[in-house]
């Protein structure tokens, strides 16, 4: 068992000011993995006073000096590869294969990246009579989320480190363990004291005391809408800048003229990926009225393939994210949708971890629960349109805009639906994630962009210098 008592400030190991701690699950087994200290607003207090007594000698290093660091943070998430891997697939419940892929890999690259924009980004400009430069924001509070725990603090720690920012890191108390690993690289590397500080604790508390803190310059946030929309009544006591990427219920637009086998085998893929726990998930699945007994036909043998507890289906997180998923599939049955396969029962061969079987629901109504909200879990609505414009409606009848897909066989006229499509990424024809490319939502998905330049810029402030 991983058991840490401290907390990361000011470039020190040190004991939290309460006597609290917060158990680690393992999604797969029920037991105890695990155990960190719950922080509270005088850690927080502490953390943001460090990180403010770094920024001046931080913004003031170069591109290149910062980069040279976030390389060395990159070497040693290497080192710990599979280290990494093994305690995110036991927190969150993602198979060890697809972990060492995605949930170790991934941040691994964005440090990587994070460096290479750092020394490639033009920070000063002319306009007229005027010098635009671009500066660091300040001391930034990251607040991350459980399903993708490291990747997300990558997504908002190295970009910031790399702009010139000062740090302080609250991780999701479900699966924190990561982030202790990540500040013991970080530690081993000898980034300046106070640059980046880790204090563990749950949102009431610890997020609230960050949003909330006078000496935090902007807040960057993963997690729920209903979560962000507290962030954001917190932080705009102080008027913060904020980034927030929150939930999603992605429509896959799949066209008259697609290959509907493929487009519907690879939806089902995308939307039982980490067990459904991912915002972006295209979890709507739009086909064609005429054609929807074949897919649901397609996707019903799709479901049926992925095994609870193989390779590629692993449990949900936590027992409280195992009945929220039953209870959704629950009500999609009360609502009249058609209950293909899956359902809210314990899958067989599974009495323990928190699984729960890879549902598809046909004959969806848009206007039903299960079509609106986040679900976070491995169940597919089937809904079927009557034109493209019904379609394109359909698809944007959501209060979320974070992801999407949209398939045919001619590339241009995907094209041209996806910019009708209110969202803030699209893939077309099933292409493939871009960790470069700007991440984030519209409406209540959020604002601001993470990763390549633009997620970069999130952290600069713009400040005119007239001659």
């Amino acid at each position: 068992m991983k058991t840490y008592d401290k907390l990361y400030i000011g470039g020190e190991w040190t004991p939290p000011s309460g006597k609290g701690s917060f158990d680690v699950t393992n999604a797969s087994t029920e037991e105890i993995m695990g155990r960190i200290p719950a922080g509270d607003a005088a850690d927080v207090d502490r953390a943001v006073r460090a990180a403010r007594a770094a920024f001046d000698g931080w913004s003031a290093t170069t591109p290149a000096e910062r980069a040279g660091y976030l390389l060395k943070i990159q070497a040693g998430l290497v080192a710990r590869t599979t280290e990494i891997a093994e305690t995110i697939a036991a927190e969150v419940g993602m198979p060890l294969a697809l972990s060492t892929m995605i949930q170790a890999g991934l941040p691994t690259l964005t440090f990587g990246a994070a460096a290479q924009v750092a020394t490639s980004y033009v920070f000063e400009e002319q306009s007229g009579n005027s010098v635009v430069v671009k500066e660091p924001v300040g001391v930034v509070g990251c607040i991350t989320p459980w399903n993708y725990p490291l990747h997300q603090i990558a997504a908002k720690v190295a970009p910031a480190l790399a702009a010139g920012c000062t740090v302080v890191l609250k991780p999701s108390e479900v699966a924190p363990l990561s982030a202790f690993i990540l500040a013991e690289i970080i530690d081993s590397v000898r980034l300046p004291r106070g640059v980046f500080n880790l204090v563990s604790g749950d949102g009431q508390t610890v997020g609230e005391a960050i949003s909330g803190h006078a000496g935090v310059d902007m807040v960057s946030f993963t997690g729920s809408t209903r979560a962000g929309k507290r962030v954001s009544e917190v932080a705009a006591q102080t008027v913060k800048r904020l980034a927030l990427e929150l939930g999603g219920k992605s429509a896959n637009v799949i066209l008259d003229d697609a290959d509907l086998a493929r487009a519907v085998k690879t939806g089902v893929q995308n939307c039982y990926l980490n067990s459904g726990q991912t915002c972006s998930a295209w979890t709507r699945m739009l086909v064609p009225r005429e054609k929807h007994d074949e897919a649901v036909g397609i996707a019903k043998q799709a479901a049926e393939s992925f095994t609870p507890g193989g390779a590629y289906l692993g449990p949900l997180v936590s027992k409280t994210q195992q009945e929220r998923v039953r209870s959704f599939i629950a009500k999609g049955v009360e609502e009249g949708a058609t209950l293909v396969t899956g359902g809210a029962e314990q899958p067989a061969g599974q009495p323990k971890g928190y699984f729960v079987k890879p549902t598809v629901f046909a004959n969806v109504k848009n206007g039903m629960t299960i079509a609106q909200q986040e679900i976070f879990g491995p169940v597919l609505c089937i809904i079927p349109y009557d034109n493209e414009e019904d379609a394109i409606r359909i698809a944007n009848d959501s209060a979320y805009g974070l992801g999407g897909g949209v398939w045919s066989s001619d590339v241009e006229h995907a094209k041209r639906v996806a910019r009708r499509i209110r969202t803030g990424q699209i893939d077309i024809n099933g292409a493939a994630f871009n960790p470069t490319a700007p991440f984030g939502g519209y409406k209540q998905s959020g604002r601001g962009r993470e990763y390549g330049k633009w997620g970069f810029e999130e952290f600069l402030e713009i400040k005119s210098m007239q001659l």
